[in-house]
């Protein structure tokens, strides 16, 4: 499949809910940003996402705080050590694709993440960095 036939299914809700998991969000969000700049990728990846989760029956799903963190690791990542395609660049960013424990605890602590405020909109990262 290609860049733009992932952003596509994305968009449409044809990819398989089944199948689509942490991995494959950050595909997506790594596709976006090869064919756009970070803040058209933020708006239009959380747009879709919204509407992925909703077509399938899991609107709470959505996280913006979450959302919103990811595309920017990732951009940051594309920028700091830029990879030919994505099996190069999921190599070496193998901490990006942890879901427990994730990336993110190094950036805030779990009640911010578990909150509901994280949930609806950006919060800034609170915890330190080392």
């Amino acid at each position: 499949m290609t860049e733009r036939e992932l952003i596509d299914g994305f968009e449409r809700c044809t990819l398989p809910n089944s199948s689509f998991h942490h991995r494959d969000h950050v595909h997506v969000v790594w596709a976006y940003l090869r064919a756009m700049p970070m803040l058209d990728t933020l708006q239009r990846f959380s747009a879709a996402l919204q509407r992925f989760a909703t077509h399938h029956g899991k609107p709470m799903l959505y996280h913006e705080t979450i959302t919103w963190a990811y595309v920017v690791l990732v951009h940051e990542r594309m920028q700091r050590r830029p990879a030919s395609d994505w099996d190069d660049f999921s190599r070496d960013n193998a901490d990006l694709f942890a879901w427990r424990p994730s990336i993110l605890e190094r950036y805030y602590q779990p009640e911010t993440l578990g909150s509901e405020l994280a949930r609806s909109i950006f919060v800034l990262p609170d915890r330190g960095l080392h």
